[in-house]
């Protein structure tokens, strides 16, 4: 049975800014939520996600050995930094937001995404 979640059960975030473009960190837990991310986080879903924001397009880089993936938002803060009237104009929450997008995971798929909290 599939179950809707939100990206925080199985992953953390960290994001900012490159001039005019914002760079989202996601980073999986577990190696089975790495697997489960990249079927589930397209740079097409990630665009459609911050539409709002005017992305002209994003681009999906993919790090194994770190469990993560880094999402390159082009033209998401409005000129950036200094130029821009944007809020968020450092792309600094974007991350944040991202870690409420959802996904569908079957119910074994969830509990081997997880964080345990016994590590050795």
């Amino acid at each position: 049975m599939l179950q809707s979640i939100p990206l925080r059960l199985i992953a953390y975030a960290r994001s900012g800014d490159k001039g005019n473009s914002s760079n989202i960190g996601i980073i999986a837990f577990t190696e089975k939520g790495f697997f489960c991310l990249k079927r589930a986080l397209t740079a097409e879903k990630i665009n459609q996600f911050f539409s709002p924001l005017g992305i002209a397009n994003t681009i999906r880089y993919e790090l194994p050995n770190l469990l993560a993936f880094n999402f390159v938002l082009e033209k998401a803060l409005g000129g950036g930094g200094s130029r821009s009237l944007h809020y968020d104009a450092q792309g600094k929450a974007l991350g944040q937001a991202l870690l409420e997008m959802t996904i569908e995971l079957d119910a074994d798929e969830l509990v081997e995404s997880m964080e345990t909290k016994e590590r050795d």
